[in-house]
């Protein structure tokens, strides 16, 4: 196992059961980039931006959206087409897979923060499979001090693996892809979708469950 970059000196993938990973914490934009064109995941343009083939979806997949259905959330979530119920049990085991499947890759960490408003600030951490994926982090969410890194304790954790697809037919998905909110583990668990929209759907969702009972 190999952890590189700036983080807090307690923090480690393997608390989420990833293992053999290499793990770049917290690299600059300029570096995701580089390492996305190097890996051949995506082009540069001629303006200094790079562009990236996402794949299969270029939108999200609405019905591929699912809620843990536990203690925390039967009777406080409208149950249906849109708010659709996942199992505890079948979270767990899908879980085990993606952390499963993540391990021994390079993999690529933020730690960053929603809500500016220091009544409401959630401290949030980021995993992705691809470089990009975690550009696209740094760019949607707030980003924290150097001493905030160093102290940093996330709330929430965003787990997306794009290239692991799931098995409707043991996993309990309507299909490969997923996004998965478990609110009292507190993950939100991204598969099978290079989307990078799901991680901001899946942690703006969350905040719209978890902010109105503040």
């Amino acid at each position: 196992m190999k952890e590189i970059g700036k983080k807090a000196a307690n923090a480690t993938v393997a608390s989420y059961g990833i293992t053999d990973a290499t793990a770049h914490w917290n690299l600059s934009p300029e570096k995701l980039a580089e390492i996305s064109v190097e890996l051949g995941q995506a082009q540069k343009t001629d303006t200094g931006a790079i562009t990236v083939h996402t794949g299969e979806f270029t939108g999200r997949s609405p019905k591929d959206r699912f809620i843990v259905k536990d203690s925390v959330t039967e009777d406080a979530v409208w149950w249906g087409d849109v708010n659709i119920p996942f199992s505890p049990e079948a979270f767990d085991k899908l879980y085990d897979k993606v952390v499963a499947y993540l391990s021994g890759k390079e993999i690529y960490v933020r730690d960053s923060y929603v809500c500016d408003d220091p009544s409401y600030k959630m401290y949030l951490r980021v995993i992705n499979e691809y470089a990009w994926s975690n550009l696209f982090a740094y760019n949607m969410f707030l980003r924290p001090s150097e001493q905030e890194i160093e102290n940093f304790n996330p709330e929430w954790t965003v787990i997306n693996a794009p290239g692991f697809h799931a098995d409707p037919a043991v996993d309990g998905t309507r299909q490969h892809n997923f996004a998965i909110l478990n609110f009292s583990n507190k993950i939100a668990l991204v598969g099978g979708t290079g989307y990078t929209g799901e991680i901001k759907k899946g942690i703006f969702s969350a905040l719209n469950f978890i902010l109105p009972h503040q």
